[in-house]
């Protein structure tokens, strides 16, 4: 067991005194259990009044008291203590229910109203002795993804898509009745920033995402809420350029080689790669078609725009801690073929320095090198497996001119051009534009050269 931080050992010292009981519960028993260390502690008091329980949790520094039917205290940023409770359905959706904590609760009963049985376990602080009520520590040694109670888990429709979630973070397999269960409940109550939480950390909080978006089509998630995705299945793919068969496949495979691609960025831009691996392909649907005896998607880059923007529109996902996510996104789906095109027919440095303009390189890179690599289905013999050997070559050519992440900036200023007579008008930035396009081309690269060159155009 984990070493516990010193206020939880205390806080159930106090309970015990008042003749309760401090039970760990959900995630971070689960974590423990599984090896690893948990972020962040939920506590359950059994046992005590509400009003005796507030009176236990003076001394702790800031208590913050959260929610309006059922009261949970936040200790610090990391632990959450609370009364067990029942939750009660009265309404649509995964916010129509009443709350009501009940401090003299059975521990079976407690746990009833949990998700999945690996979240019902529960460990006693000061004895250790875990309760598992409904088999969460076999499911954990087994891998498996089970529901606690059928008649109650329906009730919370974002329960589907912790599922996939938890699938893909813990590499589970959910179990068939889970999977049938999932499969009749209505999403389409959710609000898209819960859907997006869940499939941010399906992308981003497991090594192989590609679980949880296999349960994304098979649980009916994207056939409720993603018909961007659902448009990928079956849609064929030449056998030479892509042996691992329809674009479905190539996608998930695609997003899992992104996912190794991506721990060195920060949070916006690994959100970034991560949702352009997702969606690089999603043009091909409408673009794909048997011609001269092969399967050809002519066109599908650009095509891939409109069904993306859709997509983002579905998560709500626009900018992240400043960063224009949605924007970049789309640019790498327009451009997620410019490396290997680079690399057949090698341009100069202008064109490069121009694309480092529409779009963040470094990251346009990732995307292409994981669409090369998601090609290689194990089974592949070792030597008819596809390289990066393009995208290698694309990305040291951006770095060779410092472009990695945007495109140089203009030597030659307006007040530059002011300062040689020029009165304000549309011409300053006329011959800003052409300055600019031969330094993008390497012809200029002082500001003295820029100088002599407007000086012919005025």
């Amino acid at each position: 067991m984990v070493e516990l931080p010193g206020k939880i050992i205390e806080l159930a010292k106090r309970t015990a005194a008042a003749g309760g009981r401090a039970m760990l519960v959900g995630g971070c028993v689960r974590d423990d259990l599984m090896g690893v260390e948990p972020k962040d502690w939920d506590l359950e008091i059994y046992g005590v009044a509400p009003a005796r329980l507030r009176a236990l949790l003076s001394g702790f520094g800031e208590v913050n008291a959260v929610g309006e039917a059922f009261t949970v205290y936040k200790i610090g940023q990391d632990l959450d203590v609370a009364l067990p409770r029942r939750e009660r359905k009265t309404g649509r959706g995964h916010r129509g229910f009443v709350v009501e904590g009940d401090q003299d609760m059975s521990f079976e009963e407690a746990a009833k109203r949990r998700d999945f049985t690996v979240n019902a376990i529960m460990r006693d602080v000061l004895t250790g002795e875990i309760v598992d009520c409904y088999g969460g520590r076999r499911d954990i040694e087994n891998r498996i993804l089970r529901v606690v109670a059928r008649e109650t888990f329906a009730e919370d429709s974002l329960r589907v898509l912790r599922a996939a979630q938890f699938a893909a973070r813990f590499e589970f397999a959910i179990d068939d009745e889970t999977r049938a269960i999932c499969r009749e409940i209505d999403l389409t109550d959710l609000p898209k920033e819960r859907i997006w939480g869940e499939l941010e950390k399906l992308l981003l909080k497991s090594r192989r995402p590609s679980i949880g978006l296999g349960y994304f089509y098979d649980l009916r998630i994207a056939e409720q809420l993603f018909p961007e995705l659902t448009a990928l299945v079956g849609v064929p793919q030449e056998e030479a350029w892509h042996p691992e068969g329809p674009v479905d496949v190539h996608t998930l495979m695609v997003v899992d080689e992104a996912r190794r691609l991506v721990d060195d960025l920060e949070y916006a831009k690994q959100v970034t790669v991560m949702l352009a691996a997702l969606c690089h392909d999603f043009g091909k649907p409408a673009t794909t078609e048997f011609f001269d005896g092969r399967w050809r998607s002519h066109g599908h880059d650009e095509a891939g725009v409109e069904p993306t923007l859709s997509f983002l529109d579905r998560l709500g996902v626009f900018t992240l801690d400043g960063y224009d996510v949605r924007a970049q996104i789309v640019q790498l789906v327009r451009f997620h073929l410019t490396p290997g095109m680079f690399y057949k027919n090698p341009p100069g440095d202008g064109a490069f320095r121009r694309l480092a303009g529409k779009v963040e390189p470094d990251l346009l890179y990732r995307v292409a090198k994981a669409d090369s690599l998601g090609r290689n289905p194990d089974w592949l013999p070792e030597e008819k497996r596809f390289d990066a050997a393009a995208q290698e070559w694309f990305i040291e050519r951006v770095r060779a001119l410092h472009v990695e992440r945007r495109a140089p900036a203009s030597i030659l200023m307006g007040r530059h051009l002011l300062e040689l007579g020029l009165k304000p008008s549309p011409r300053i930035g006329q011959i800003l534009d052409a300055v600019y396009e031969k330094q993008l081309d390497g012809q200029i690269a002082t500001l003295a050269e820029a100088l002599a060159e407007a000086r012919t155009m005025i």
